[in-house]
């Protein structure tokens, strides 16, 4: 069994490989693949346009599709897993401001840190 951080890992890489090519949710990952990661991955994928545009309107002047994949696809998770509320919200922008400092730059992650910070804030306004 592997942790919700790798299996977090594994959601991210399975969108991107989906992102990219346009294959099916896991038809491009080798190895063992935790079902979360795979149900997470799906979750995201299925919303993906509310998600979009929950990222455009949060990111001045930049629309989703103008991110860079590892950025939407971190954002996508992210944005998820806020709104199901199974995870603190700073465990889920830290990993996903991580994830995109290890596979991008540190642009990205200050981009990711950015957006989300924004979407925590409006949330919490709104309530």
């Amino acid at each position: 069994m592997i942790s919700r951080r790798q299996a977090r890992r594994q959601a991210l890489l399975l969108l991107y490989q989906w992102d990219l090519s346009g294959n099916p949710i896991g038809s491009q990952f080798a190895g063992d693949l935790s079902p979360w990661a795979k149900e997470l991955a799906l979750d995201v994928a299925a919303h993906a346009d509310e998600l979009d545009a929950r990222i455009t309107a949060a990111s001045e002047g930049w629309t989703a599709d103008r991110l860079g994949v590892v950025e939407r696809s971190s954002l996508r998770v992210a944005i998820r897993e806020l709104e199901l509320r199974e995870v603190p919200a700073e465990v889920v922008i830290s990993e996903a401001v991580a994830f995109a400092k290890r596979y991008a730059s540190e642009d990205a992650a200050r981009l990711v840190n950015g957006i989300l910070g924004r979407i925590q804030r409006e949330e919490a306004v709104a309530k």
